[in-house]
């Protein structure tokens, strides 16, 4: 068979003729060759071009402005306005000014987003720990480069990298910038591309300077030793766990878990947040928290504000009395993003792939990169001094008779003959004869080609020396590492993340268990949800729902008790009984969609109560399929909420049940048709998404309608209708067993 007999193809139909005065033919084109020539150049290009830093440690946006502004002369010279900047950067970058200036906001001082920032910002640059804090435009806010811009750009005229076309080939910008540190782990960055993301966590310059000078001495070094702990700028403190940190280290995966630094106020009993993770917001942990206090789980706080001012970051939380802030703060850790995984995936483009590496490989590659740098750049100054030393030389020869080159070049009749006389007179080269002859005629004497003829043994030194260097790699390095060194004594300043090495465990001591007591939960047929204490349900009356709504199900359980909520769009909502408030048989209730944040149009199927996970789910569907797949599918490490991929979308879902054990079960068709089976005879399968069998074999214009249990139905004679294997289709509901008032399970 062709490929192209097997290959799904585009069917691209012009309109019609009759319509639009066009040809009315198809153009086939397989699907393959489209995605080929149409969408892998663009999935290339955000990832070569875009989305993932470059081993410099920026992206190509970030690049092109710092660049942008070192041509400006913004290194030393004053502020100037951003939009005066943002305009400049689009000779390079295309991409808009709203864009640009976006990037220059989060490489700025102002933003804080970064260890070492770049831009030395004045105005309003919003805050990195701040979701709603909008930043001034461009037309307000000013700006330079960062004095430690200087590294960035040291020798970058000497040839230490590459320069290319900009997209209009209009005038040429670096490939790459010669840092000289390794700004790839001291500058936090993130990205992501088509396929791939990347995410760098920053680390503390004077530690990066000194791990790299010992990896360069020692390429085995235990980089832990000095490299303690990824640092963040909005602080913080990490928990330190020595298998994380190694996973990072070791693979450039894994996370770091942060959490906020806060002080207790004894006399006004409050306590003051100043410092949170990198990963979160003041915005996102108050909604958290009043969340959690409107939930009935937190109820020592009286009340919280955000007092951030201009001298820094500050949550402030009023106790009421007898409230111990320890056990509040260990709570709220755990509860809120006041406690935050930092993830790491060190994905970098090295020659324009990307890979994943730990910082050990990072550490190799950028060595080896800045090796090559330094390299350069002596050739650069080698070629040069050589170049000076040919000149030289060529004047020397002038010394031995300066009136003879006089009276070549008063006796040649042509300009253009100057140059080749004095070849012929000399025995000098053309670049030697030029130099000569452009000699000014105050020049032309003993003393000053005698001082310039005295260069020559410095100059002849100095190459030798540059010579040495190229061939001696160990030069190089030491080279390196003086650059590292004065880099540490510049910049370098103290961690702002400190490091918890010995903190408490996550387990919940008794105290702040969850309240567990008997309640009775129900569920409507629209997905409203009330759980009720059995004082209150012996006090109360008939259960309200709204006019069109009826009870779905009831259960007796307890407030600790765990529960799913299965959706018609193949989700399950993970939650507790304890974080509904306790109701009244009078209320309707918390409407789940609201409540779970469940997608736009989602209802709720039915509820389960997994307890051990033990037992299985059966999944009934419209095309007579079943899926029975084990509870345990659905059990999770982590506090994750909602689960897609709950069960097979293949086909619409009509009924589910939690059994413990196989039991007989009646399946009902729209035919009427009814069903009875033991559920012994489906399969357990592993997989969530099964399609499950066949059981219910039916006619094209039916299709499977509810399941109940024989007991619940009105059948008398339940043998009429049992099966002993499936698929099956049923036998014809007789008019005595049909029971209209019994409720479906689902």
């Amino acid at each position: 068979m062709k490929k192209s007999d097997k290959t799904p193809k585009q069917t691209h139909r012009r309109a019609d003729p009759n319509v639009m005065g066009l040809h009315a033919d198809v153009v086939e084109q397989n699907i393959t060759e489209t995605l080929e020539t149409n969408y892998m150049p663009y999935a290339m290009s955000v990832i070569v071009s875009r989305a993932i830093p470059e081993i410099d440690g920026f992206k190509p946006s970030h690049r092109k402005l710092l660049y942008t502004m070192y041509k400006m002369g913004l290194l030393t010279g004053a502020r100037t306005k951003s939009a005066n900047i943002v305009g400049q950067t689009m000779r390079l970058n295309p991409h808009g000014d709203a864009a640009i200036y976006d990037t220059m906001v989060r490489l700025s001082k102002g933003y804080g987003a970064l260890l070492h920032p770049f831009v030395d910002s004045k105005g309003n640059f919003g805050k990195v720990y701040s979701r709603d804090m909008a930043w001034a435009a461009s037309r307000y806010t000013e700006a330079k480069l960062a004095p430690i811009c200087a590294e960035l750009f040291r020798d970058i005229d000497s040839d230490t990298v590459d320069f290319v076309d900009n997209y209009d080939n209009s005038m040429k910008e670096p490939a790459l910038l010669p840092t000289t540190f390794p700004n790839i782990l001291v500058s936090a960055n993130q990205g992501i591309a088509v396929g791939m993301a990347s995410q760098l966590c920053g680390f503390n310059l004077g530690e990066v300077c000194e791990t790299t000078i010992a990896f360069l001495k020692n390429p085995e070094v235990r980089i832990s030793e000095t490299l303690l702990a990824p640092d963040f700028p909005t602080g913080g403190e990490v928990l330190y766990d020595p298998r994380a940190i190694e996973d990072i280290y070791n693979t450039g995966r894994g996370g770091v878990k942060v959490r906020a630094r806060w002080r207790y106020d004894k006399k006004e009993n409050l306590i003051e947040i100043y410092e949170i993770p990198y990963t979160t917001t003041t915005e996102a942990i108050m909604d958290k928290v009043a969340e959690l206090i409107k939930a009935g789980k937190v109820k020592e706080i009286s009340d919280m504000r955000d007092e951030t001012d201009l001298s820094g970051l500050k949550l402030t939380i009023d106790l009421k009395r007898g409230a111990d802030p320890d056990k509040l703060m260990q709570k709220l850790f755990k509860a809120t993003t006041l406690q935050d995984t930092a993830s790491c995936n060190f994905n970098v483009l090295i020659g324009g792939m990307p890979r994943v590496m730990g910082v050990r490989e990072l550490l190799d590659e950028w060595c080896a990169w800045r090796t090559e740098s330094v390299k350069r750049r002596v050739y650069f100054v080698l070629k040069k001094r050589q170049d000076k030393l040919h000149l030289l030389k060529g004047l020397k020869r002038i010394l031995l008779d300066i009136d003879k080159a006089i009276k070549i070049i008063r006796e040649t009749e042509k300009e253009a003959d100057v140059v080749p006389n004095l070849m012929i007179g000399f025995g000098i080269d053309q670049i030697q004869a030029e130099y000569v002859a452009e000699i000014k005629l105050r020049n032309i004497n003993r003393e000053y080609i005698l001082k310039r003829v005295e260069e020559t043994a410095s100059l002849e030194a100095e190459i030798e020396d540059l010579e040495d260097t190229l061939a001696r790699p160990s030069r190089i390095r030491k080279i390196i590492v003086s650059e590292l060194e004065d880099v540490r004594k510049k910049y370098a300043e103290p961690r702002r993340t400190g490091i918890l090495y010995d903190y408490a465990e996550d387990a919940e001591s008794e105290e702040d268990a969850i309240e567990d007591y008997p309640v009775t939960l129900f569920l409507s047929q629209h997905g409203y949800f009330k759980k009720i204490t059995p004082q209150s349900l012996r006090m109360s009356g008939e259960q309200k729902f709204k006019e069109d709504d009826a009870l779905s199900m009831s259960v007796e359980s307890s407030n600790a008790a765990e529960l799913m909520f299965f959706t018609d769009k193949a989700q399950v909502y993970k939650t507790r009984a304890s974080d509904f408030a306790d109701g009244k048989a009078s209320q309707l209730g918390d409407y789940l969609p609201a409540k779970l944040g469940m997608d736009e149009g989602e209802s709720v199927m039915g509820m389960v109560l997994p307890g051990d996970y033990s037992g299985y789910m059966i999944f009934f569907f419209e095309n007579g399929k079943a899926a029975k797949v084990e509870l345990s599918a659905y059990k999770t490490t982590s506090n994750r909420r909602r689960l897609t991929g709950a069960y097979s979308d293949k086909s619409p879902l009509k009924a589910l049940l939690h059994l413990k054990e196989d039991r007989e079960i009646a399946v009902y068709s729209t035919e009427p048709r009814v069903l009875i089976v033991n559920t012994a005879l489906l399969v357990v399968k592993t997989t969530r998404t099964t399609q499950g069998v066949a059981l219910l074999t039916l006619k094209k214009k039916y299709v499977l309608d509810t399941v109940r249990f024989p007991e619940e139905t009105g059948i008398t004679d339940l043998a009429r209708y049992r099966g002993r294997s499936i698929p099956a289709t049923g036998a014809l509901l007789k008019t005595e067993d049909s029971d209209d008032k019994q409720l479906s399970l689902i």
